[in-house]
């Protein structure tokens, strides 16, 4: 009787309580606290780097303190992409205090269960057989687990935490992998088992194959190394309450923060799922991102199906939803954890998908075409979207900079500035951008300048991609094969270094003797050294994949 103890003395899910924290993405934690969206302090920061944003955009466009043409160009160009998505993010995070929890979902979440069919089926304590009840009909969900390769011992904790979801639910193994052994698994875990024959649309055509068997009334989507927690459902299917509400969406939690890669990737994504997507709850415009989600059936129906047409299938379909008038829900609730890229060939290829749906947005189906049946506010939203990666390839325009003086003598600003005029407003823009992301992760991520600095050929050819129309291998986050060696994957990062390195040196001999070093200098010393230490990180992995490979090999050995 302990769960239905619970669900009567208090019929509201379990962060709707007073003492319950709101989730965050750190490493190997489920539950931690939270930096408050309506902090103060936050709000202070926020301010503060909205006026460092447009006093360093004055600066720049000042005529007076225009430098040589060319390196001038090139800063203001990779500054005015910074800029411009820095403002966008600052307006979405001053409104991310909205709550979509209103009253009717409160009344929902209370009338979730019928209690007194519960206690005369005898199935009290049992939750996963508590018939899940909106408007006081009952509704049907599907829970689909979308595996393509992955590790067996992973899809099965997944497999096996949906079954013991709380609420009457059918688990669906979706099974792009065709595998025997995945079968076994599903049943034995008492799990239904679905595989198509094709292999067309990647994870969408998986998912619409799926729903021509599935045919509940809501479903939720989990990758394969997403284990949900038990609370998935109470948590989300209260808010379908609302007709027009399409999609509820949770954050991507991860617990496998290990590397300097997979702590990077990780906190590279905790701003957006703790301050951006609650702040697009109050456009419409929070986007579905492709795992731990729950879809209306309905809704899904009425745009077609999943899309199929891209890589993010997740964003086309939150678009094509929103165009046609459905509502989405976003909640900073963790429901379910997963693995994020330990790899920079995870990583890199990972990138390289999402960018490229992205950026296919941008081009293929521009969010300020009058076409669009958007609001103003969606516009914008998936403007900023779309145009999010061309920040990731600032890098790649700056780094040209102090070579321009270092060999050829040409400065961006004017070498009449004094040096504190340039730093106050250098840092005013990028030192309070630090000071914020600092506050939101709980503490300064070099990891995430690191990936930050070196990532821009990633985004390059996903741009590349979108332009050309060419097509990218699906790719598995969490996939495990044989080593690869990571610097097949870091080619331009390992010449755009050697190139640093070389033009240090050179800045080294022309100022010689010189008791000041120049700003420029000093500039590509910094970008040689991360680079280098993106290097040193990238050696590290590859010792550790050749030691792994041979210690396998000796216990198949040994095993034989």
């Amino acid at each position: 009787m302990a769960y239905l103890d619970s669900l009567v003395l208090d019929p509201l899910p379990a962060t709707h309580r007073p003492d319950a924290s709101l989730a965050g993405t750190g490493p190997g934690s489920r539950r931690r606290p939270n930096a408050s969206a309506t902090s103060p302090s936050l709000m202070l920061l926020v301010l503060l780097a909205t006026l460092g944003i447009v006093a360093y955009a004055g600066f720049l466009l000042n005529p007076h303190n225009r430098g040589d043409l060319l390196p001038w160009l090139l800063v203001v160009l990779a500054e005015s992409v910074l800029v411009a998505q820095a403002l966008a993010a600052m307006w979405t995070v001053l409104s991310a205090g909205y709550d979509p929890r209103d009253f009717r979902f409160h009344h929902a979440a209370g009338q979730l269960f019928d209690v007194p069919q519960i206690l005369a089926d005898r199935a009290e304590d049992d939750p996963t057989r508590w018939t899940l009840h909106l408007d006081g009909q009952p509704v049907v969900v599907d829970i689909l687990v979308t595996t393509c390769g992955e590790e067996l011992d992973k899809i099965e904790a997944t497999v096996a935490a949906a079954v013991a979801v709380r609420g009457a639910h059918r688990t669906w193994v979706c099974d792009d992998g065709r595998s025997d052994d995945v079968r076994r698994l599903a049943a034995r875990l008492g799990a239904r088992y679905v595989r198509r024959l094709s292999g067309g649309g990647q994870k969408a055509g998986n998912v619409n194959h799926a729903l021509t068997i599935a045919k509940g009334d809501f479903y939720v989507i989990l990758d394969a190394d997403f284990v949900p927690e038990p609370e998935l459902l109470t948590e989300t299917i209260p808010f379908f309450v609302d007709a027009q509400v399409a999609f509820v969406q949770t954050p991507q939690t991860y617990g496998n923060m290990r590397s300097t890669i997979s702590r990077g990737a990780g906190y590279m994504q905790e701003l957006f799922y703790r301050f951006v997507q609650p702040g697009r709850n109050r456009f419409n415009a929070a986007f579905c991102v492709g795992t731990n989600v729950v879809f209306r059936r309905t809704a899904i129906d009425d745009v077609g199906g999943m899309y199929t047409d891209s890589k993010s299938e997740d964003v086309w379909t939150s678009i094509h939803l929103h165009e046609r008038g459905w509502k989405s829900v976003y909640i900073p609730t963790t429901l379910a954890v997963g693995d994020t890229p330990e790899t920079i060939e995870a990583y890199s290829k990972q990138q390289l998908r999402w960018a490229t749906g992205g950026f296919e947005i941008l081009l293929q189906h521009n969010p300020l075409s009058r076409d669009r049946r958007l609001t103003v506010d969606q516009r914008l939203q998936y403007l900023v979207t779309a145009t999010h990666y061309m920040s990731g390839m600032v890098p790649a325009i700056l780094l040209l900079v102090p070579p321009l003086y270092i060999f050829l003598d040409l400065t961006p600003m004017s070498s009449t500035l004094p040096p504190a005029q340039w730093a106050l407003n250098y840092l005013g823009f990028y030192a309070l951008q630090i000071a914020i992301a600092t506050f939101t992760l709980g503490s300064f991520r070099w990891e995430v300048l690191l990936l930050s600095a070196v990532s821009f050929p990633i985004y390059l050819k996903a741009f590349r991609n979108a332009l050309t129309g060419r097509q990218q291998a699906w790719h598995v986050t969490g996939t495990k094969g044989g080593h690869r060696s990571p610097f097949e994957f870091i080619v331009p990062q390992t010449v755009t270094f050697v190139f640093l390195l070389l033009t240090s040196v050179v800045g080294v001999l022309r100022q010689w003797g010189d008791p000041m070093i120049t700003a420029a200098l000093a500039w590509n010393v910094i970008n040689t050294l991360i680079l280098g230490g993106f290097l040193v990180t990238a050696a590290r992995e590859d010792v550790a994949g050749r030691r792994a490979v041979r210690v396998s090999v000796r216990h198949l050995g040994s095993a034989s």
